[in-house]
C-alpha cells in the first residue's frame, strides 16, 4: 500500500524516540513518552456544561483539575463499554515554549512502550475527511504501523482558561 503525503515523500518527522502504545478500536496509537505523565484506572469524572461530546468532564488528580477526553467519540469511533484494561493516559498537550496543561485521555488499553528509529518515520498521510490533523506521523514498525497522534491537535479545542481553578501554583 502506498501512502500520498501532501508533499509527495517527505523527510522524517521525528528523530526518533520511544512512544507509549495504546488500542482503540483495533487501531494501535501512540504518544511521545516525553508527554506522558502517568497512567491511571478509569475514574469516575465530574461532567462540565457546554463541553463538546468527547469532553467527557474532568477530574481531581492530587489537587490538579484536569480534562477528560474520549478519544474513541473525539475520532468518530463507536463508543465500548469500559474493560479492566481501559484506562487514563495523561499528557502534557504543549511544551515549554507554550502554554501548556494536562489532559487525561481515555484509552482501550496501553500496550507497551516502542523505541522506534528515525528511519522508520513517515509523515501523516493525506486524507480527505480531514483526520490526518490529529496524526503527527505513522511508525513503520515490523509487522504493523503505529499512528502516532499530535496531542495538541487532539485536545485543541479545549480552552484551559475555562476550566475550574485547581487552586494550585
Amino acid at each position: 500500500m502506498t501512502i500520498t503525503t501532501e508533499s509527495g515523500p517527505r523527510a522524517a518527522p521525528f528523530a526518533g524516540g520511544k512512544f507509549l502504545s495504546f488500542q482503540l478500536s483495533k487501531e494501535e496509537y501512540g504518544f511521545d513518552i516525553l508527554k506522558v505523565r502517568e497512567i491511571i484506572g478509569v475514574v469516575d469524572v465530574t461532567a462540565l456544561p457546554n463541553t463538546p461530546a468527547h469532553v467527557r468532564g474532568v477530574l481531581n488528580l492530587r489537587g490538579r483539575i484536569i480534562p477528560v477526553v474520549d478519544l474513541r467519540q473525539r475520532f468518530g469511533m463507536p463508543s465500548a463499554e469500559f474493560t479492566g484494561e481501559t484506562c487514563i493516559v495523561v499528557v502534557d498537550s504543549g511544551d515549554e515554549t507554550e502554554s501548556s496543561f494536562r489532559v487525561g485521555c481515555i484509552v482501550d488499553s496501553v500496550r507497551e512502550v516502542l523505541s522506534v528509529d528515525p528511519d522508520h518515520f513517515e509523515g501523516p498521510p493525506r486524507c480527505a475527511s480531514g483526520a490526518d490533523a490529529f496524526v503527527a506521523g505513522l511508525a513503520k514498525l515490523e509487522d504493523r504501523v503505529l499512528i502516532l497522534l499530535d496531542i495538541a491537535q487532539v485536545i485543541g479545542d479545549i480552552d484551559p482558561a475555562a476550566l475550574p481553578q485547581d487552586g494550585v501554583g
